[in-house]
């Protein structure tokens, strides 16, 4: 190590060689940090993770009928059948698949109506094929949306996968509240629509039934009672004609109770040719009801048809009324699409809504101009947790900081030192930006910035404290004890810290070798390796001149040796 104590002792005995550490390594923590803006290394709060399993949700528009939903889950079936690597597929008409993770906050066990279906495909085992789930949803979602959405207007397919972390609504989700149920629902619109043209993006929905025309088949009292029928009997055709009843029992040897035997028209008989009122009129002329003496009567003849209009669910969040419009990312971060779709409604909408920001971060308050209504646009999903996981990881990283730098001051009794100490450990953060950078370099896929890496980023703080803790003990030792001169303090210190630095490095290294290749937690893996590394070099090289230039490690006096007797 005699050679490495004379390199340092060289570096710290030149004046233009110290301040090019400085310069390098403060230019390394400048470039690192840019490639955070530059988006190239790319921010997210998990990777994706690769399933044996996603889902499919299929929406129709509200009212749409039964069979109609079915036409659509065919198509999406028949595409899905030819991928060698989908080992079954279970269908659910009219209803949600049972409860999953990604299930849990998406509604699925809460779906009763005729123009919803989700199916579940399960493919092979994850170690057996080459094409990640999420690669297989990135190829599939443009062919079956674009062949399979055409067959009815207003149709919304989504691919759903397992989520790698806490299950969410959707990537992005905008809360949009007001008063106006209409004018919400137009503003929901027109935020779907720039969701819509989003790089990005996809998936995009409006969580709420639209508004549709229906029928309602009232019957008439007086026509009942003139034509010799009963209201009853009138009531009960209708029902047992469309939506079917128990018309009576069978008994059995073999079963203990009665055996309900359940009536309805044939779905060929009882279908309408569309959804006009002439339709609903031909089919009601086409039933006929005997009355007390004997004559058919037509069910037209005895029944109102009142047009009217559906009653869409309303949704309240804090008790206020508001409008969810969803989307999903697309292989990348929710973060930048959400950012350019932000930008987008500002610049879009800002001919028709005042338009400010509130109280937290991204979220907006939309004022008509013509009208003076006010809606306000919240953020939520994957997006609001990825906020609030990285503020309060932030927050605990500024706690941890100023824990250390405490302990720091009250063990040094000094600033100065403990603003060195702080700097080595800040200083880590060079290696754990520029390993993701490598890492994706490296990676098929992209390799993102997540929660986790900023775990092990916090985590590098101890070690990277400890390196400078050691090195300044060890040269103030030297210096106060053996009466060595600062620089040679320094040097040997440095010198004969190296080794063990190293050693424990190597052991960090290695150990965290065996997360950098796991979906959820590589993060923290590469946070642990980079960081490492930058953290051996800012302590071998960087603290050492800090040291030399503070003026707290002057511990000279009488019996500190010259340099030239030393030597």
């Amino acid at each position: 190590m005699k050679k490495f104590e004379k390199f340092i002792y060289n570096i710290l005995d030149s004046r233009p060689k110290k301040i090019l550490v400085i310069t390098i390594i403060l230019a390394s923590l400048a470039a690192s940090i840019l490639l955070i803006p530059t988006k190239v290394v790319l921010v997210k709060m998990l990777p994706g993770k690769s399933a044996n399993t996603f889902s499919v949700y299929i929406d129709l528009p509200s009212g749409s009928s039964i069979e109609e939903t079915k036409r659509v889950n065919e198509c999406v079936l028949d595409i899905l059948k030819k991928e060698k690597e989908v080992t079954d597929i279970e269908s659910y008409l009219g209803m949600g698949t049972p409860l999953d993770y990604a299930g849990l906050v998406k509604g699925s066990a809460y779906k009763n109506s005729e123009n919803v279906a989700e199916m579940v495909v399960n493919l092979t085992d994850k170690h057996e094929r080459e094409e990640r789930s999420y690669n297989m949803v990135h190829r599939l979602r443009p062919v079956i949306q674009s062949r399979c959405e055409p067959l009815k207007k207003g149709t919304s397919i989504k691919l759903v996968e397992q989520p790698a972390g806490p299950p969410t609504l959707a990537a992005v989700v905008a809360e949009i509240y007001g008063k106006d149920n209409q004018a919400r629902r137009e503003l929901a619109k027109k935020v779907a629509d720039i969701f819509r043209h989003t790089k990005g993006l996809v998936d995009v929905d409006i969580m709420e039934d639209e508004i549709f025309r229906k029928y309602h088949l009232k019957p008439n009292i007086d026509k009942i009672q003139k034509s010799g029928l009963a209201v009853e009997q009138v009531q009960k055709i209708l029902y047992l004609a469309f939506e079917g009843m128990d018309a009576g029992v069978k008994n059995s040897e073999d079963y203990p109770a009665q055996i309900p035997l359940f009536l309805r028209l044939s779905d060929e008989t009882r279908r309408v040719e569309d959804k006009s009122l002439k339709a609903i009129q031909a089919k009601l002329q086409s039933f006929e009801l005997m009355n007390q003496k004997g004559m058919m009567v037509p069910l037209l003849e005895v029944v109102d048809i009142v047009p009217t209009t559906n009653e869409p669910t309303i949704m309240h969040k804090n008790l206020r009324r508001y409008t969810n419009v969803t989307a999903e990312t697309d292989l990348v971060s929710q973060v930048y699409p959400l950012l350019d779709a932000r930008a987008k409604i500002i610049e879009q909408l800002g001919k028709e809504y005042k338009i400010e920001p509130t109280d937290y971060l991204f979220n907006l308050r939309l004022t008509d101009k013509k009208t003076g209504k006010v809606f306000d646009l919240k953020w939520g999903g994957e997006m609001k947790v990825t906020l609030d996981t990285f503020r309060d990881l932030g927050l605990a990283f500024i706690a941890a900081l100023v824990l250390i730098y405490l302990l720091i001051v009250v063990y040094y009794k000094s600033y100065t030192l403990s603003n060195i100490v702080m700097a080595g450990s800040f200083l880590s953060i060079i290696g754990v930006i520029f390993g993701h950078w490598v890492a994706d370099l490296v990676t098929r896929d992209t390799f993102f910035l997540t929660a986790t890496s900023l775990i092990g980023f916090i985590a590098l703080m101890g070690i990277s404290s400890r390196n400078s803790i050691l090195l300044i003990d060890f040269a103030k030792a030297l210096m106060v004890e053996k009466h060595i001169p600062k620089k040679r303090s320094i040097a040997i210190a440095t010198a004969t810290r190296a080794r063990p630095i190293m050693l424990t490095a190597i052991a960090i290294i290695l150990g965290s070798a065996l997360l950098a290749s796991d979906p959820i937690f590589g993060g923290l893996g590469v946070a642990l390796i980079g960081g490492t590394v930058a953290a051996v070099v800012v302590s071998l090289f960087f603290i050492p001149v800090l040291m030399d230039n503070a003026k707290a490690m002057d511990f000279t006096d009488e019996q500190t040796r010259s340099e030239e007797e030393f030597k």
